[in-house]
C-alpha cells in the first residue's frame, strides 16, 4: 500500500457494513472493554498492513498532522 493512498475510500458501499460490524462488536462493552477492543483491532490491522511507513502515515493522518 502506498502512503499516498492513506485516507482514500477503499471500502466504498461496504464502509457502512464495516461501521455496523464495528458498532455491533462494541455493544454491551464497558468503556475500558471498548478501548481494549479498539487497541486489539488497531494491532491486528497494523499487522495485516505490514508496512511500518504506511502505518506511521496512517497514525499521522488519524491525528490530523
Amino acid at each position: 500500500m502506498d502512503k499516498s493512498e492513506i485516507g482514500r475510500d477503499r471500502l466504498g458501499a461496504a464502509g457502512d457494513d464495516f461501521y455496523a460490524a464495528l458498532m455491533t462488536a462494541h455493544e454491551g462493552l464497558s468503556f475500558e472493554e471498548s478501548a481494549r477492543l479498539n487497541a486489539k483491532l488497531v494491532l491486528l490491522l497494523a499487522n495485516q498492513v505490514g508496512d511500518l511507513d504506511v502505518i506511521r502515515a496512517a497514525l499521522r493522518a488519524a491525528r490530523g498532522d
